[in-house]
């Protein structure tokens, strides 16, 4: 199983967000820091806000916080939020599936099983656990 880089890139900001806590940082920053365009990470970082992980001040002084407690952020709330989906085979599309054995496959349960064990250890874990 893969990550999304978007995943990848939303944990990476609020990793560098953190680890910045005593004043706000900027989108080019962080953007900087991790060699992803600037546009990119604006996307990133509008979505974190909007779930509530970060907090946006606006304004020539205005930058990126978080909005919570680092072991208040679970990183499994953080994947769930930015990838579209944890499909591991067609078979977990219920709207697109045209898999013709879908009724008596036993292959399905397996790969909920793995999914299940990839997701597990994050739900476990918070942005304080990898500062």
């Amino acid at each position: 199983m893969k990550m999304t880089s978007y995943t990848d890139y939303s944990l990476r900001a609020l990793l560098y967000i953190a680890g910045h806590k005593d004043r706000l940082v900027t989108i080019s920053e962080i953007a900087e820091f991790h060699n992803v365009s600037r546009n990119h990470m604006t996307k990133v970082i509008n979505n974190l806000s909007r779930n509530d992980f970060i907090a946006t001040v606006r304004g020539k002084s205005g930058g990126i916080r978080l909005s919570r407690e680092p072991e208040d952020i679970i990183l499994a709330d953080v994947i769930y939020n930015t990838e579209q989906h944890m499909n591991l085979a067609e078979c977990f599309d219920r709207e697109n599936n045209t898999c013709p054995i879908i009724g008596g496959c036993k292959l399905m349960k397996i790969l909920y099983e793995a999914r299940r064990g990839f997701m597990s250890p994050f739900e476990n874990a918070t942005l304080a656990n990898i500062l």
